[in-house]
């Protein structure tokens, strides 16, 4: 089986933080690529081998995954050792509602997805705990990665790393997006007539009190991007979706 093509940032010791893209996967046009996601039009059979290759490549269970059917909001679901949602593999719901998962549970990977939103994932820098969140513009004004940053308690324990989403350069808004932004997050997240998701993203974790050096940023637009990655915006309802994954794989 070969290898999928992964963005691996540096997180907390014993702690794994994965961003995937469409790249390697079995999906047949117009989803072709490593789609993750059953709420689109996608083959079934095709998701449950990209999700089962996911997890090959990772090392991780496939029953011990959690997600959510994401909705734009700010709910963060705490997921326990025992908590049994369905095999990620090969149940493909209903998930239950929420845009964030926490876990303190060694094994327990928590996968959220986009294609053009944000995936942003959090650990205590004692490797002890570990959150994720799915970060529109919806989700950042209302407050999804503070949410999750409080589940892992102090915020300067706190490390992060936001993932490929829409970048400035291919996000205009409305003006009352535009005026919501800057009233939450100030004038760096504005671009002219378009918003920063990323830099939103930044200065939600930091204002909660993580670190800015502990704010990662992977900074690839996924509307620019399309043999790399799934966007909505670009491809409307053909788009696919990639994925932020985080577990803690090992105590340090």
């Amino acid at each position: 089986m070969t290898a999928l093509p992964l963005i691996e940032v540096p997180a907390a010791p014993g702690v794994r933080a994965v961003f995937t893209t469409r790249a390697g996967g079995v999906g047949a046009p117009p989803f072709d690529g490593l789609n993750l996601s059953d709420v689109v039009g996608d083959d079934p059979e095709a998701v449950r081998a990209n999700r089962r290759l996911l997890c090959a490549t990772l090392g991780v269970d496939g029953d011990r995954v959690a997600m959510l059917r994401q909705v734009h909001g700010a709910d963060v679901r705490t997921v326990g050792d025992d908590d049994d949602d369905g095999p990620f593999t090969t149940d493909l719901g209903p998930w239950r509602e929420g845009d964030g998962l926490t876990t303190r549970a060694p094994g327990r990977a928590l996968l959220v997805m986009g294609a053009d939103c944000l995936p942003v994932l959090l650990w205590r820098r004692d490797g002890t705990a570990v959150a994720a969140a799915h970060a529109g513009w919806r989700g950042l004004v209302g407050g999804v990665l503070e949410a999750a940053a409080r589940t892992l308690g102090d915020p300067g324990e706190v490390g992060a790393a936001v993932g490929p989403g829409v970048g400035a350069c291919c996000y205009p808004v409305s003006a009352d997006v535009r005026r919501a932004f800057a009233e939450r997050f100030g004038s760096a997240a504005l671009r002219g007539d378009a918003v920063d998701l990323a830099a939103a993203a930044r200065a939600a974790l930091v204002g909660h009190g993580v670190p800015e050096a502990q704010v990662a940023v992977v900074g690839r637009c996924t509307a620019c991007a399309p043999a790399e990655f799934f966007s909505f915006r670009r491809d409307g309802a053909a788009a696919g979706r990639q994925a932020g994954v985080v577990w803690i794989a090992g105590r340090p």
